[in-house]
């Protein structure tokens, strides 16, 4: 054996030693490489789940907290500026006929608070401001809002109104649990329009028909009073929308005082304004 090749044999074993060695290294710096991507997605992730989390919180309860707050506030506004008396002039009186429903001349004041509307099927509580105008300036905080192209509470035609269902108040949160023979109220400064729910129907957003009129009837005349609720349907979607219709029993001045149905509430909203 040479010298040189004793030499070769002798270095051998230490480059294959370099090589495995700078090979583990290798390795080890790709593992440590995206072990560190992994714990950035990971870590990504869990970021974008707490926000998601706080935005739906923020959906589902603050802005039902928000919208609260401003409506009771908008309620109790109106209530303060209203005149007559919160409770029934003639309790347990026959029914008294006070002829055609007074109408209110179309207000087209975006964003006014005219009125109140009350659903006992809802609550026994439930009271929420009727605002003139359906944009999200309106609905977002001052609860159910009236169509521009509608008629005004007892009127001959379409009394139209929108609401949210499940976020801002969620005003109409059960307008699916109402049924055939309910009773809604409207106040406005003239007094109270009673509207009987008769009922529901699922439909795609596009039908704007649901506003005409008569809904859902082009070219019809009216000779009915109608009240029309529109809400988002599912509950937690917006893929179709729910209607609610009903037609006017019964109105009765301010001077008469609530019907006894909803003096309690009435009179609690009076306290409060």
């Amino acid at each position: 054996m040479g010298v040189d090749e004793l030499f070769t044999d002798e270095k051998a074993p230490g480059e294959r030693a370099g090589r495995r060695s700078k090979q583990r290294n290798a390795q080890r710096h790709r593992q440590g490489f995206f072990r560190t991507i992994v714990q950035i997605l990971g870590e990504l992730l869990i970021t974008a789940g707490v926000v998601l989390l706080l935005f739906i919180a923020w959906e589902l309860w603050w802005t039902n907290i928000d919208a609260n707050n401003a409506q009771q506030h908008a309620i109790s506004a109106f209530a303060k500026e209203f005149q007559g008396p919160v409770a029934p002039v003639n309790s347990g009186a026959e029914p008294k006929d006070f002829g055609p429903p007074v109408v209110m001349a179309d207000i087209d004041s975006p964003g006014k608070v005219f009125g109140v509307v009350y659903i006992p099927r809802f609550g026994a509580t439930y009271s929420r401001p009727l605002v003139d105008g359906v944009a999200r300036e309106q609905l977002d905080t001052l609860g159910l809002g009236r169509y521009a192209t509608s008629t005004m509470p007892g009127g001959i035609g379409n009394f139209a109104v929108a609401g949210h269902r499940q976020t801002h108040g969620a005003v109409l949160d059960a307008i699916d649990s109402l049924v055939p023979g309910d009773k809604i109220y409207v106040q406005t400064k003239d007094g109270y329009y009673t509207y009987v729910f008769r009922n529901n129907q699922i439909v795609l957003p596009t039908r704007a028909d649901v506003l005409l009129p008569v809904p859902t009837e082009a070219g019809a005349v009216p000779t009915e009073r109608f009240m029309t609720m529109t809400s988002c349907n599912p509950r937690f979607g917006s893929e179709e929308r729910i209607i609610a219709y009903s037609l006017l029993e019964s109105w009765q001045p301010a001077s008469a005082g609530p019907p006894a149905a909803i003096a309690a509430q009435v009179a609690a909203n009076s306290s409060k304004g």
